[in-house]
């Protein structure tokens, strides 16, 4: 009888509405007659529908809005093929922890009857292999009760893509409103189940050379962790990495850090220099070190949410599971505490335990390095970021330009370079960009490509001018497969199939409305990118190696 009272619309619709109440503002994806369902509800519901070209770009766009609007970012694709072209972009959300949902449809029965439209012998199980979980809603209160278990895991775990898919038939049956949120279910839970927090505060207090690694997982929330770990630093008296991802957390002058230079081979000494390594928020993956072991010779403590990476090969000797910002902060009151009964130390900071001068010339050498292995990139960097906003949110695909970048660009904040890690896969920056810059409306967003991996997605320029979204599109164009045509050389095998024909990627541009420049000089390049701010279309800028500084 209760479900008299309620309006019956399409399941489909139905889902829209529940989104919608559920906060979601933004949907990408793709229609098509076997989810066109999906479509009935969402204007009805008040949604913003992003139309990608690609179910490859519908992924990365909620991706791209996921990571800069801190909700989850949403997208809708069809049975078969349009599960199959978003697998990629839930692969690279599962590496990089990624709160992105993928609502499917799917075939009504497909073990006895062959030959349908769009069938595949295993949907639900080919999205598994690259999400958090995938399962077939049967029923209207399976699909609300799976949406809301992905919501709420979304904010009480670890961040990781989920697919739900939806029968054909039950997309377009009459169903009753999803049911109410229940109150407090979006709030986060976390709390210490391992490891003792007084102790490492004491291991911290007493540790000649204490040494922080800083991850993704403490950048993630934002601001106040910066700031509450840049005072950990000047209360500790602790040197820091920071991961790639967690670039931004310490400031750019900050005399103990080491920058985001973990993957430089003599880092591995510098930890091994530490007698206690503190990592927070990371996997210390090989996408982190680009080398197997971490080289830690002291005490290793390990924070991170997924139990999971407590207890990898780095074999911790204090594990807390916990999330990275809280800890922080409980690190800091009961460093604090200690130090005020400790009457041999003062009350509010430990002088610097690491010599200043020793990181600034380790931060030379690195730069050094990164500069020789891909010369002139450095430079260019040093231009752009003199006159980048400092809220500007970055996406970078997988180009040298951006390998270069992501160690000799210093951040102000954290959170705000976003780069397809892991996974590693091509063609991210445009449509995650498109992404982070609905989630932003009215604030700078720039994408940073590389000629190759530009092409995988290109045809998603489309999508940034239908919405209008003033992109600067950084494009570097080195004519080839610059990065392994050098790992080639370096392997001793003769380049080949490096080197492909380019389109005149200006006209390439202009054909979609864009608009399109080459700047000559450095100079030409900084004027290029603020007017891209204060247009009305993307602009697509060429940068190549014959950029002059005069």
């Amino acid at each position: 009888m209760a479900a008299m009272d309620q309006e019956m619309r399409p399941l489909g619709a139905q889902i829209s509405h529940m989104l919608k109440a559920r906060g979601v503002d933004v949907i990408f994806g793709i229609p098509g007659v076997h989810n066109v369902e999906m479509y009935r509800g969402i204007e009805e519901a008040g949604i913003t529908h992003v139309l990608a070209r690609h179910e490859q770009g519908a992924g990365f766009m909620a991706d791209g809005y996921a990571r800069a609007s801190g909700k989850p970012g949403v997208a809708y694709v069809i049975t078969g093929p349009g599960v199959c072209n978003i697998l990629t972009p839930l692969g690279q959300a599962y590496s990089d922890s990624v709160s992105v949902l993928t609502l499917s449809s799917c075939l009504d029965e497909h073990v006895g009857h062959r030959g349908q439209l769009h069938q595949m012998r295993d949907q639900r199980g080919a999205a598994a292999t690259v999400c958090d979980w995938s399962e077939e809603a049967r029923t209207p209160r399976a699909a609300y009760d799976l949406i809301d278990r992905a919501l709420v895991e979304f904010e009480t775990q670890r961040p990781r893509p989920k697919h739900i898919q939806v029968p054909i038939a039950l997309l377009g049956a009459m169903a009753p409103d999803a049911p109410a949120a229940q109150p407090g279910a979006m709030e986060s839970q976390t709390g210490f189940a391992a490891g003792d927090m007084r102790g490492v505060a004491q291991d911290l207090l007493q540790a000649k050379k204490p040494l922080f690694i800083l991850g993704g997982g403490l950048a993630a929330s934002g601001g106040a962790a910066a700031l509450h770990m840049r005072l950990l630093l000047k209360e500790t008296g602790a040197a820091a990495f920071m991961t790639y991802a967690g670039a931004g957390l310490l400031a750019p002058d900050e005399a103990m850090s080491f920058g985001t230079y973990l993957g430089r081979a003599e880092s591995k000494r510098i930890i091994g220099d530490s007698d206690l390594v503190i990592a927070i928020g990371t996997e210390l993956s090989e996408c982190d070190l680009w080398r197997d072991e971490l080289g830690h010779t002291g005490r290793l403590v390990r924070v991170d949410i997924d139990p999971e990476v407590l207890a990898d090969r780095h074999r911790a000797d204090t594990t807390v599971q916990a999330d990275a910002f809280s800890f922080v902060m409980k690190l800091r009151a009961d460093f604090s505490f200690l130090l005020s009964m400790n009457d041999a130390l003062p009350d509010e900071a430990v002088p610097p335990k690491w010599k200043a001068v020793e990181i600034v010339a380790a931060k030379k050498r690195f730069r050094a390095e990164t500069d020789a292995e891909r010369p002139g990139i450095a430079e260019i960097c040093d231009v752009l970021s003199e006159v980048m906003p400092e809220d500007a949110m970055i996406y970078s695909d997988m180009t040298q330009f951006a390998y270069v970048a992501k160690e000799v660009w210093e951040m102000a904040r954290p959170g705000y370079w976003h780069h397809p890690s892991g996974f590693g896969t091509l063609g991210y920056a445009l449509p995650a960009s498109i992404g982070g810059a609905m989630a932003r409306r009215g604030k700078p967003t720039v994408c940073i490509a590389g000629d190759y991996g530009f092409q995988y997605t290109v045809q998603e320029l489309g999508a940034a001018v239908e919405m209008q979204l003033p992109i600067p599109i950084l494009l570097w164009d080195n004519h080839k497969l610059k990065e392994i045509e050098d790992s080639m050389v370096e392997s001793q095998i003769a380049p080949n199939a490096v080197v492909a024909m380019n389109p005149d990627f200006c006209k390439l541009a202009e054909s979609y409305g864009c608009l399109a420049t080459e700047p000559k000089t450095t100079a030409e390049l900084q004027a290029a990118l603020m007017r891209a701010f204060d247009a009305d279309r993307p602009t697509l800028i060429r940068m190549t190696a014959a950029l002059s500084t005069s």
